[in-house]
């Protein structure tokens, strides 16, 4: 069981709850913090003070006076007016993640909600309840309102989830599940909205994914280097040390696992003496896809025990309006992300095109067929890479960099930090299916290389990935083979498989 205090969550925990359906909780010590915020707000309204969101209208509207009797119709007004997100539904691992976060972030104790704010959230994800939540929509500052807004309509019955396998409306599975609808009180709709959570979800899956898929790469282009007598000796250490970058070293120290014992890498002039930069700077490139993935995950976990709403409330009884529901750290590490990702693949379409050119492969048989002329083989799955690749750069494009004023200028500048997101989830999908094609061929190439040549390490992955495509006897339809390899390394990134070369 996953327990939340609002401080300690980390991404391998996100992934245990989304992925592996572990039961969460909720520490006593933090809940009991929950309530003395929530005794603070209640104080602050007894007492008569002005706090936006709780007795005032939101963004513009901050300087209209809410009398008491209509605080909590305030609140639900809210989530009714801001569910106004578009697009497909985001899938239920994004949406159990967004329930993950926004209960951790409100554990903090900051953001004056009653613990059964928290317990409902808590409910929904321990029950598999999961609000249908559309995936356009949100600014990325004053939080992730249109997506969390959905989330948040659910928890009082209202809007669609999907449970048990079914669509059905939020009031139908609270009453299968024997849960209450929650009864909102003042500021815990403005709680619920107020947060990067919708970012952070996506980011979070984003960034498990890619950083598995750093390390599938090096396996896979191991593989690779094998089939086309790649030269070791730009594995040395001494190279790798020269240039200090320790992420470098890593994956130069990995490939040396992974070809340990190969017959079929060869050694510096023993057949031409530097190979292609893709092949020879896989540590150099790959290595810095790895740092920057470092990068975006010690953001992503600061930001997954952040408070990011507003107003904050404080032990000491202030409340104070700021902004950190602003998702300028999360926007710029998503678009980092999605370089590093999108560096991934394109590295690895280089080296399939060098798999299936006959000018560049070292005679093997030309695009990898079985009967070049009369079979096509691998010729089309180069093309799919290219295509893969090609899209990527186009979402590569940095989300952060732009900003539309709203709110009638009262929030004027924006992080647009939930489409970052987005893209880079949409991104490491097509490096997966890009790498996927690599190990396609790789496997193909090795074979009429001799599989009795191989390394130890690669010769086992071979005979693992076999379990999945076969070997290219005839001309088929790829594309079945493509998506099947690329599932097999998505179930491997959820479920945090890695070779035993990467634990060492």
């Amino acid at each position: 069981m996953v327990v939340l205090t609002g401080h300690t969550l980390t991404i391998d925990e996100v992934r245990r709850v989304v992925y592996e359906q572990e039961r969460v909780a909720a520490a006593e010590e933090s809940m009991r913090a929950v309530a003395k915020s929530r005794a603070a707000v209640e104080q602050a309204i007894s007492d008569g003070r002005t706090i936006y969101g709780v007795n005032t209208g939101f963004g513009k509207l901050a300087d209209v006076r809410i009398e008491g009797s209509s605080l909590e119709q305030l609140q639900l007004n809210l989530l009714r007016s801001h569910a106004c997100a578009v697009g497909a539904p985001f899938a239920e691992d994004v949406v159990r993640a967004m329930l993950l976060l926004r209960a951790n972030a409100l554990l903090k104790g900051y953001s004056g909600v009653r613990p059964a704010v928290i317990e409902q959230l808590l409910a929904f994800l321990n029950a598999g309840i999961h609000p249908i939540v559309p995936q356009q929509g949100s600014l990325g500052a004053s939080g992730d309102l249109a997506p969390l807004a959905h989330l948040a309509l659910a928890l009082v019955g209202e809007g669609d989830v999907m449970y048990e396998g079914r669509r059905m409306s939020a009031h139908q599975a609270l009453s299968q599940a024997g849960i209450s609808p929650l009864s909102l009180q003042a500021k815990e709709g403005l709680a619920l909205i107020n947060g990067t959570q919708a970012m952070t979800a996506v980011g979070a899956l984003a960034c498990l994914e890619a950083e598995q898929l750093a390390y599938e790469s090096e396996w896979i282009a191991s593989m690779t280097i094998e089939a086309l007598y790649g030269i070791l000796d730009a594995f040395d250490a001494r190279i790798h040390e020269a240039r200090g970058f320790s992420e470098q070293a890593e994956v130069a120290e990995r490939m040396r696992r992974y070809l340990a014992g190969s017959q079929l890498a060869t050694r510096q002039g023993e057949r031409r003496v530097q190979d292609a930069y893709s092949l020879r700077c896989i540590p150099q490139v790959h290595g810095a896809s790895l740092r920057a993935l470092r990068y975006v995950k010690e953001t992503l976990e600061i930001e997954m025990n952040a408070a990011t709403d507003n107003p904050l409330i404080f032990a000491d009884g202030a409340v104070l309006s700021g902004g950190n529901f602003h998702g300028q750290p999360v926007a710029i590490a998503m678009d980092l992300l999605k370089i590093a990702a999108a560096e991934l693949a394109n590295i690895s379409e280089r080296r399939i095109e060098r798999l299936v050119n006959p000018q560049l492969s070292e005679g093997l048989p030309a695009f990898l067929s079985p009967e070049p002329g009369l079979q096509s083989g691998a010729m089309i799955m180069q093309y799919v890479a290219a295509s893969l690749v090609s899209e990527n750069k186009t979402l590569a494009h940095p989300a952060s960099v732009d900003s539309i004023p709203s709110s009638a200028n009262q929030e004027d500048h924006v992080s647009m930090g939930t489409t970052a997101a987005r893209h880079a989830y949409m991104i490491v999908q097509n490096a997966r299916k890009v790498l996927a094609i690599e190990l396609i061929c790789a496997l193909q190439a090795v074979e009429a290389r001799g599989i009795e040549r191989m390394a130890t390490s690669t010769q086992r992955l071979y005979h693992e990935a076999r379990q999945i495509v076969s070997s290219i006897a005839a001309d088929r339809v790829f594309s079945d083979d493509i998506e099947a390899v690329a599932k097999w390394l998505e179930e491997r990134a959820k479920h945090g498989v890695v070779c035993q070369e990467v634990r060492v």
